[in-house]
C-alpha cells in the first residue's frame, strides 16, 4: 500500500509524538489490527490501527483512500494499548 501524509501534519506529528509520519511507510498493513473511529464525525471513514514496525508497536490513525493509506497520526503505543493489543491477538 502507499501512504501519504500532510507536510504540515507530519511536523507536528513529531513535535508532539517524536515520529515522523514517513515511518508509516514501513508497515505492513494486512497485519495491523484496526477498529472505526466514529468519536466525532469526520465526514470520511477514519481508522485507528495497531502496527508494528522494527518490533515496536505503534497507533496508527489513517484513512484509506482506494489503494493509499492517508496517514493522520503515529506515535508509539503506551502501555495500556500494548496490553490492549496483546489481549486482542490472542
Amino acid at each position: 500500500m502507499k501512504t501519504e501524509f500532510d507536510a504540515i501534519k507530519d511536523a507536528a506529528n513529531q513535535q508532539k509524538h517524536g515520529v515522523s509520519l514517513s515511518l508509516a511507510s514501513m508497515i505492513e498493513w494486512q497485519d495491523v489490527l484496526c477498529f472505526v473511529d466514529d468519536r466525532a464525525d469526520y465526514k470520511e471513514v477514519r481508522e485507528v490501527g495497531f502496527a508494528v514496525i522494527d518490533q515496536r508497536l505503534y497507533v496508527v490513525v489513517f484513512v484509506q483512500r482506494g489503494d493509499t493509506m492517508r496517514i493522520i497520526s503515529l506515535r508509539k503505543a503506551n502501555k495500556r494499548e500494548l496490553k490492549h493489543y496483546e489481549q486482542a491477538s490472542e
